[in-house]
């Protein structure tokens, strides 16, 4: 619904984000947020994030990418349409500039295991200690705790240096 998008775009005005969403009430919700707070960094698209991906990113043009609390798709049956696979792995990478960060959160454990190993097997991503940014606290991670269950926060670096700054 817009908040940890806001949030972190409020928190660093240096920053530019591309939120993507396809929920349209989420996209409602974070355009009035951006409005009522006057953000002038972040950019909204209603569409698919593969799609948009695919053909609205160019290759090595992000210094990061979140993707907070994806659709766990937990019966083993609906594992295939969860967002994190191999191909969605090797797009992410490739979008991401050398030593762009993709910083990835669930609470459910076996979701967890599964992105940790999708993104192990990409060659060109490495293992993080940290992302860009701190994540803020999102409902989806409240609705979890109170569940009782444990937040994973993933990150990743894409191999090669950061290009020298201008």
């Amino acid at each position: 619904m817009g908040e940890t998008t806001s949030a972190m775009a409020a928190a660093h005005p240096e920053a530019d984000f591309i939120a993507v969403e396809v929920h349209g009430p989420g996209v409602g919700s974070l355009l009035n947020r951006v409005h009522e707070q006057g953000l002038g960094n972040v950019r909204v698209i209603r569409h698919d994030a593969v799609e948009v991906l695919e053909h609205m990113i160019g290759d090595a043009a992000l210094a990061a990418v979140h993707l907070f609390f994806p659709d766990p798709w937990p019966k083993k049956r609906h594992h295939k349409r969860r967002m994190v696979q191999p191909a969605f792995a090797a797009l992410l990478a490739r979008k991401l500039a050398p030593g762009g960060v993709l910083h990835a959160a669930t609470d459910w454990p076996d979701y967890a295991e599964h992105m940790l190993s999708v993104f192990n097997q990409e060659t060109s991503l490495e293992e993080a200690s940290r992302g860009l940014f701190d994540r803020p606290a999102t409902k989806f991670e409240a609705r979890g705790r109170s569940l009782g269950h444990a937040i994973r926060d993933l990150y990743f670096r894409r191999r090669g240096s950061a290009p020298a700054p201008r």
